[in-house]
């Protein structure tokens, strides 16, 4: 996942990354890894874990997590969250051996901008940004951090749809609009079934907005909208394991 130095601002702003908090192993003068750890009430996130690859399986991973999980405590939190790529063994072996365990599977799901069919007839209403984030709401559980209301919040450019079809189904998704990309989405279905709501809130998206690729993070893969998604043209890049250390705070829990 490349990075430049305006990615990297807007990572820190999005997801509420700690840097005080965050670490870098060094080994006298060397750089060997970094970790960094995002902060919100009473939760922590473990992310952008990586270290050199020439100096790998010398403890310099596992120095940095205890580092964050110890940075973690000293704010006086006891529930850190992180993903995991599926089948990367080392690192999911290490976070075990740490105390967290599984809580789910998650898809990263692309799509090429490639010209969708006609929208779904429907009564559909673009939703600027104040709206969007009203019908989001900040009381959604224990979402995987990077789609958690928080992350809505911190971005720029988000807006959103609601959708009325002929049958009186409803339903709405919010999403951020990138120079390039749309990503980010939060959705629900209010009435009807979730695979012809979601089929029809993306037909209009991508019908706005043909020409932009679309890059979702952290789908979970019982989600009952993900049939439309494949429907209109999203392949899975990739899986992470959800995993959790710690039991989540009660007011995140519904």
């Amino acid at each position: 996942m490349p990075m430049n130095a305006a990615r990297l601002a807007e990572y820190i702003s999005t997801y509420d990354v700690d840097l005080e908090h965050s670490l870098v192993a060094m080994q006298g003068d060397e750089l060997r890894g970094v970790a960094m750890l995002g902060v919100r009430d009473e939760r922590a996130w473990i992310t952008r874990l990586g270290v050199i690859p020439t100096t790998r399986r010398t403890g310099a991973g596992k120095a940095l997590m205890e580092g964050l999980l110890e940075q973690a405590e000293k704010l006086n939190i006891s529930f850190s969250m992180l993903e995991v790529i599926k089948n990367n063994t080392p690192a999911h072996t290490l976070f075990l051996k740490l105390g967290f365990y599984e809580v789910g599977e998650l898809l990263v799901l692309r799509r090429s901008p490639i010209t969708p069919a006609d929208p779904i007839v429907a009564d559909a209403q673009r939703l600027e940004r104040i709206d969007a984030l009203t019908l989001v709401g900040r009381d959604r559980g224990t979402q995987p951090w990077t789609n958690q209301s928080e992350s809505l919040f911190n971005a720029q450019e988000v807006s959103g749809l609601h959708l009325t079809l002929a049958d009186g189904s409803r339903g709405w998704l919010v999403y951020q609009r990138q120079k390039f990309t749309l990503t980010r989405f939060i959705y629900k279905t209010e009435v009807g079934d979730p695979v012809l709501m979601a089929y029809a809130f993306l037909s209009h998206l991508h019908h706005q907005y043909p020409r932009l690729d679309t890059q979702l993070e952290n789908i979970q893969v019982n989600d009952p909208h993900l049939p439309a998604f494949y429907q209109m043209g999203y392949v899975e890049a990739f899986r992470r394991i959800e995993m959790w250390r710690g039991e989540p705070p009660a007011s995140l829990v519904h």
